[in-house]
């Protein structure tokens, strides 16, 4: 074989290798999951389609919503993350191209007239001036470098929906933050309102009393009754207060004062009714499953990278530059030169890192792919409840309405036949914490269902933008 037809077929195959890629065929995994919710469908909009601003209409939410996207800490550090892998992507695709740079150098020596090589002709300066430019390029024959950029880059997508996710839990937290602090405040108002009922009947009490009408039992129970009321008055500021500053908070910056006193599960809007699609749809547009997804392919990469690394490496550098003794002459004939020095790395021995470096990226690899199967299972479970949770509430809010509404009907009648003389102050008692206790149980029904509703939009992967 003669040295041509050599060359020839050594080209041919750096061309064929050229294209080769070690990291595995990436194929998502199955999900673990039944394709069907459990629960019946709801015709209504698609949580995907609709951003936060069209779900949560209420100007007050919306206003919150607003300062915490500007100010919270979390997606900030969120925001920078991205920011960060976005630099590193742009770093291992600079790996790919070649490495120019150039210097331009002056040297400068003085010698003194007592050298050896100085006696004759005395003091002595030289001066050199050198101007070099160089370039070089690692060939990526089997793909380390292109899947070092392909890992950076699902890296910087996973950071990128990791941001959208932590975005669109902070809406959600914002807004449940909110229902708590409403549900709180009318908890502290209806409290307000029942023991100014109660001391107005503990005063009627007292004038009974002293007209020898009632007994001092009487009395008594009237009084535990208005401690009580009292007592929850000071509960319901404290946990009203307390959930005040967990809003604030969430908000990253002072909540503002016309919100925090006026908030009442009464201003909510009625939020729009959502569709409940098939889990395959549904799961696959949530951001933290898209986050996971993009860390198993980076892994899957990062195992090409890590199979390349027992291969050689080849380098290409060229070095070309001018030497000259003058700066008017560094560009002049006769004063280049240059260098060109093809380099190949071959990995002999080195103690079995290599191997540890594929094993860790294999096991990480694996661990990736549980990591997103439990992705999935921990949405699909959060959109079941979720769901299990939007019939249910919806049917007990109407109950327990129909149960204040017969309770006020009963505490009336209780009054009526006491001011009568019929039945004891027992009754009114009896009748009056009742009512106090279904009208309590109706503010915390509502309060929850109203938050089923913002987890409903969470967990079904509601627009983030």
């Amino acid at each position: 074989m003669n040295r041509s037809l050599s060359l020839t077929l050594s080209l041919a195959g750096v061309l064929l290798v050229s294209g080769c890629n070690l990291a595995p065929h990436y194929q998502r995994p199955q999900a673990p999951i039944t394709p069907q919710w459990q629960e019946k469908s709801v015709q209504g909009a698609q949580a995907s389609s609709l951003g936060w601003s069209q779900f949560f209409t209420d100007p007050q939410l919306q206003q919150l919503i607003r300062l915490a996207l500007e100010n919270n800490r979390d997606l900030r550090i969120a925001a920078l993350n991205v920011e960060a892998s976005r630099a590193q992507l742009g770093m291992t695709q600079a790996d790919l191209l070649p490495s120019i740079s150039g210097t331009v150098t002056k040297t400068a020596e003085h010698l003194p007239g007592n050298l050896y090589s100085t006696q004759s002709t005395g003091p002595v300066t030289y001066q050199q001036y050198e101007a070099t430019g160089s370039a070089s390029w690692e060939l990526d024959f089997f793909g380390k470098l292109r899947n070092l950029r392909e890992a950076a880059l699902e890296q910087y997508l996973s950071d990128q929906a990791t941001q959208q996710a932590t975005q669109l839990s902070l809406v959600a937290q914002v807004v449940s933050a909110y229902i708590t602090l409403a549900t709180d405040s009318d908890l502290h108002q209806l409290a307000i309102n029942t023991a100014a009922s109660q001391q107005a009947s503990f005063n009627v009490v007292q004038k009974r009393l002293a007209a020898g009408l009632v007994t001092e039992q009487d009395e008594l129970q009237a009084r535990t009754a208005l401690v009580q009321a009292q007592a929850d008055i000071v509960a319901y500021d404290r946990a009203r207060r307390q959930a005040a500053y967990a809003l604030q908070r969430l908000l990253g910056t002072t909540l503002p004062t016309n919100i925090a006193s006026t908030s009442s599960l009464s201003n909510l809007h009625v939020f729009p009714a959502l569709s409940s699609e098939l889990p395959s749809q549904v799961l696959t547009r949530r951001p933290d499953i898209l986050a996971a997804e993009h860390t198993l392919k980076a892994a899957n990469a990062n195992i090409g990278a890590a199979r390349a690394a027992f291969f050689p490496s080849i380098s290409l550098t060229a070095t070309g530059g001018s030497l000259s003794g003058g700066l008017s002459q560094l560009l002049g004939a006769g004063t280049g030169g240059w260098t060109f020095m093809p380099t190949l790395s071959v990995p002999i021995f080195e103690g079995g890192k290599n191997r540890a470096t594929l094993d860790l990226a294999t096991v990480t690899a694996r661990s990736d792919v549980a990591a997103y199967e439990k992705a999935i299972q921990v949405a699909f479970q959060e959109v079941s409840d979720a769901l299990v949770g939007r019939e249910t509430y919806q049917q007990e809010v109407g109950l327990r309405a129909a149960d204040v509404a017969t309770n006020q009907h009963n505490y009336a009648l209780a009054q009526r036949r006491y001011q009568d003389g019929i039945d004891s102050y027992l009754d009114v008692l009896i009748a009056q914490r009742s009512l106090y206790s279904t009208q309590q149980t109706y503010i915390t029904v509502l309060s929850s269902s109203l938050a089923q509703q913002v987890t409903l939009y969470k967990v079904l992967g509601g627009g983030w933008h």
